[in-house]
């Protein structure tokens, strides 16, 4: 591919990608498709020579987009939102032209002092202190991890990293049950073990039991265990349960306890001021995950870790063989040590096309909406006489139980309603286990939704209940 080509295909997807967008909701939301039906159309073997752009470029039109589940669809209500607002789409096609490897300043000199100012730029948005600084991991998994892997070494002196795990008092984490399988991952990977993760019951506000939490860590010293750290549940992706912060602070302040705010997909609503009573305490963290590829509308991957002491951070996990030293440059940051990864993308640009595009306050209007628009659609489903809020609305997610008053076994009930829906393409749902019994999730927050899609929601799921099911 010469320039020439480059020019008329760049062109030519660029085309395809705004029809797409124009034409998204009247598509179904997830893809209608059976395992195999797409790895059927793709030949079994990479070819010889080369093809030319005509044919791949059909292929893609005739095979791809049918077996995509849309995830930009305003009609997109389940998990959490991954959403890409449109100007962050040009930054992301700008980043991939210049096709930056990330690692070090001197290799990006420009991504990483963007990144800088847009973390910075993104803590004010939160309201967060001064004292944090940060850098974009690729997920919220990822800056967990991070975190993890600094409890586990601070309590352990860093002997962890130098000496392996063995022989050493076996570190115990603490979070809630309702917090997200990602700290089950990161405590796999930590060497840790899942068997450490201590997981405390929540009370009735579904926040963790703090003095519940308070005897285990006491008992657990007695036991010869060493507790290293707390990871803070704030907007879990099953009911959007959310600790008390501030109370969970003062604990890990008594038992000098690292703390890790995970506030992947709630974090984002505390650039409204009214929302940020939800995290009274958060000045007291040591870290914080944020997502803004979930509700704001940065592409993935793009997460946003706040750390009070990177020191810390830069201890654990810092390697610096001489061919990635940079002599001679002062005030520098090298965002490779402060991650997993060596390789990084130039994930700044996003951020700064859509903070500047979209500017806070339009940020904050959309997330208003998405907040309204769920709790008027929870107030409606409960006026249903054949229906259930299970749990009543956090920000923008809620959850609910088809309960027709007949001898059906009521689980694999909301099961068969969820499958309904989704075959039915117009909206997309997904599902949980709370307490025992399976209830449906709802979660307003894609970027482009009109609050005439909640009410799309709220039709097809009583129509569906009511006329659809055997």
């Amino acid at each position: 591919m010469d320039e020439i080509d480059f020019r008329e295909w760049s062109e030519r997807a660029a085309t395809w990608s705004a029809n797409y967008l124009e034409t998204l909701s009247d598509r179904p939301v997830k893809a209608q498709v059976t395992p195999g039906d797409i790895a059927c159309q793709i030949n079994t073997s990479p070819p010889e020579s080369a093809e030319s752009m005509e044919k791949i470029f059909s292929d893609f039109e005739e095979i791809i987009p049918n077996g995509m589940t849309h995830w930009q669809h305003p009609r997109f209500f389940a998990y959490f939102q991954g959403n890409a607002a449109p100007a962050c789409m040009i930054a992301e096609q700008l980043a991939g032209t210049l096709a930056a490897q990330c690692m070090l300043w001197q290799t990006s000199p420009a991504a990483t002092e963007l990144e800088v100012k847009m973390v910075d730029w993104l803590r004010q948005a939160f309201d967060l202190p001064k004292a944090f600084q940060g850098t974009l991991q690729e997920s919220a998994s990822a800056a967990t991890l991070c975190a993890t892997l600094v409890m586990r070494e601070r309590a352990l002196n860093w002997a962890g990293n130098r000496f392996g795990l063995s022989g050493q008092k076996q570190v115990r984490i603490y979070a809630s049950s309702q917090t997200h399988s990602s700290i089950d991952k990161a405590m796999w990977i930590a060497g840790i073990g899942q068997d450490n993760l201590v997981k405390i019951p929540t009370g009735d506000s579904l926040g963790i039991d703090v003095e519940t939490l308070r005897s285990a860590i006491k008992q657990d010293r007695e036991n010869g265990f060493l507790p290293a750290g707390i990871v803070i549940c704030f907007g879990g992706t099953s009911i959007g349960a959310i600790d008390n912060v501030e109370a969970v602070c003062e604990v890990a302040k008594e038992e000098n306890l690292y703390t890790h705010l995970d506030a992947a997909w709630a974090g984002s609503a505390m650039i409204c001021p009214e929302f940020r009573n939800l995290w009274t305490g958060v000045e007291n963290v040591d870290s914080v995950v944020i997502n803004p590829h979930k509700w704001l509308g940065v592409p993935q991957e793009c997460s946003a870790h706040f750390i009070k002491e990177p020191e810390l951070l830069i201890k654990t996990l810092s390697i610096q063989p001489e061919y990635l030293k940079t002599y001679n440059v002062e005030g520098i940051y090298d965002f490779s040590q402060w991650s997993i990864q060596l390789g990084r993308r130039f994930r700044a640009l996003k951020v700064w096309f859509l903070l500047r595009a979209y500017g806070l306050e339009g940020l904050r209007t959309r997330i208003r909406n998405h907040v309204v628009w769920a709790q008027k659609l929870a107030a409606r489903i409960n006026e249903q006489p054949d229906f259930e809020i299970s749990t009543k609305p956090v920000l923008s997610l809620f959850s609910f139980r088809y309960k027709p008053g007949d001898d059906r076994e009521l689980n694999e009930l909301n099961l068969q309603l969820v499958d309904a829906i989704n075959k039915d393409g117009r909206i997309y749902l997904t599902q949980t286990n709370h307490e025992g019994k399976i209830v449906i999730r709802f979660v307003a927050g894609q970027f482009n939704m009109a609050e005439e899609d909640a009410d799309v929601a709220f039709e097809v799921i009583v129509n569906i209940a009511r006329n659809g099911l055997s």
